[in-house]
């Protein structure tokens, strides 16, 4: 099968559009109709359908082993590539909005202080895609969060051969409108929140399938679902009593109260697909050292 054709056929399945996809991918429309009706007759089945585009079923079947086929594939180059090339000075690390706090600023400083011609570039990415990146190349390092048990590290895609290394640790909090009943507890067991109203916050805070992982519960019903990363515009909205949050408690500092959960643990981990001299090996020493 080639993969040429594989990656074009993901992206027409992505956009639903041979029109999209071809611009993504640089090709002319009748290349990307080429490419698609290629791979059908390879496969000898229909796997999309015209007018609109649609994917038929042996076109979701194979989009569900493709995406991970092609992920492999460029974590292979990339993890190659790593091997034989040189140090360059550019340095790209992408974090999760809530592992931006894992001293990041500090060993950004570090680094430039022995590279001075080091040009770092940080980005904010969801977390399910930073993994993805730091294996196929895109990120030199990747900086992710989640809640864990304090000696369990946390739960990452098979993307790779990609080694995690834990950052920083921190108590949780749930954060309550003033008010609350619970407002003053000294300590509150997760799975008692599992019936609550809650803000779905999946980049800004725990998300809530990982608290009806790390309870035991089916709970956990969003009241309010808010797409932003930005933390102290959630913390307004649960201030306001849309519902409630689970944050890294330093994340709360001076800014709000919250009541702390027992036996979970914030987790910020750093990811590497393998380092060798440069400033992505110099920033990872100064992160865990």
């Amino acid at each position: 099968m080639d993969t040429h054709l594989l990656r074009t056929f993901v992206a027409v399945a992505r956009h639903g559009s041979f029109t999209a996809a071809a611009t993504e991918l640089g090709y002319t429309q009748s290349a990307v109709s080429q490419h698609v009706a290629a791979l059908e007759t390879d496969l000898r089945t229909p796997l999309l359908r015209r007018r609109p585009v649609a994917l038929t079923d042996a076109g979701a079947r194979l989009l569900e082993h493709a995406e991970p086929l092609l992920l492999r594939l460029a974590a292979a180059r990339a993890d190659v590539t790593r091997l034989v090339a040189a140090p360059a000075e550019h340095l790209v690390v992408g974090a999760s909005a809530l592992a931006l706090g894992g001293g990041l600023a500090g060993a950004l400083a570090a680094v430039r202080s022995r590279r001075p011609l080091v040009s770092p570039t940080v980005r904010v990415l969801e977390r399910a895609e930073i993994a993805a990146r730091v294996a196929d190349g895109t990120l030199d390092l990747g900086l992710v969060d989640g809640v864990a048990a304090p000696t369990d590290p946390l739960p990452l895609p098979d993307v790779g051969p990609l080694s995690a290394v834990a950052v920083t640790q921190a108590p949780l909090a749930v954060l309550l409108p003033p008010g609350h009943p619970l407002e003053g507890r000294r300590g509150l067991r997760l799975a008692d929140l599992a019936d609550a109203r809650w803000i779905d916050a999946p980049e800004a805070a725990m998300p809530l399938d990982r608290l009806r992982a790390a309870s035991g519960s089916d709970g956990f019903r969003p009241s309010l679902r808010y797409e932003g990363t930005d933390v102290r515009g959630l913390i307004a909205l649960a201030l306001a009593g849309h519902g409630l949050a689970l944050l890294p408690e330093p994340a709360l500092d001076g800014v709000a109260a919250g009541v702390p959960v027992p036996r979970l643990v914030h987790r910020v981990e750093l990811l590497h697909g393998g380092l060798t001299d440069g400033p992505a090996a110099l920033l990872a020493a100064a992160l865990t050292g």
